[in-house]
């Protein structure tokens, strides 16, 4: 199976109009929000077999957030990361099923991204964050963010998840159900030493 789009590049940064934030120039300031467009994307040589497609979009985040975006500090490169779902969505199919859950594609279903659980705490952020919310990396982090875009060939029409599911669940019951993925990896920064 393959990937392609005509937003990214693999092994290419990420446009900053297909990112959460960008670098805000202004003195004092860090980050300012932009476009945040999902990216194109499309696949061929599927797989016979293939009853639906899954798309996930994950990066490697700071295990421990105390350092996170405060002044004077830095996110240490060799600190532990974890995953952060930034899009899933699931129930592809090429003729589409009846269902309201993505407008314009029926039968598709996005889940929840991270951002739901990052701004629980932020009284102007938080809420649910359905489908694609791009890349707004530590503005002091001193790793370069990756992110794995993925499509997963399925074996199922329905993958079984349901309500406010993640990527993690969506990861989960693919298990056993993937004949085929292919991935594209984009890089993005907001930290002005490591973008230039």
């Amino acid at each position: 199976m393959k990937l392609s789009s005509q937003s990214l590049t693999d092994g290419a940064a990420i446009p900053g109009d297909h990112a959460f934030c960008v670098i805000d120039p202004a003195p004092g300031a860090h980050v300012a929000m932009s476009a945040n467009r999902n990216p194109h994307l499309a696949w061929s040589d599927a797989p016979a077999g293939a009853k639906s497609f899954a798309m996930i979009c994950d990066d490697d985040v700071p295990s421990v957030g105390d350092k996170v975006n405060k002044e004077g500090m830095e996110v240490p490169a060799d600190l532990p990361r974890v995953k952060f779902y930034h899009w899933t969505l699931v129930d592809i199919t090429a003729r589409g099923k009846p269902g309201p859950d993505v407008a314009g594609h029926p039968g598709q279903r996005h889940g929840i991204n991270d951002y739901t659980g990052w701004f629980a705490g932020d009284a102007q952020m938080s809420g649910d964050y359905y489908g694609y919310d791009g890349p707004c990396p530590p503005w002091n982090d001193a790793r370069m963010h990756h992110y794995r875009f993925t499509v997963y060939a399925l074996d199922v029409e329905k993958l079984a998840v349901s309500g406010k599911f993640t990527g993690a669940q969506a990861e989960a019951a693919m298990a056993g159900h993937v004949l085929a993925k292919a991935s594209i990896m984009g890089f993005y920064t907001l930290n002005p030493k490591l973008a230039k």
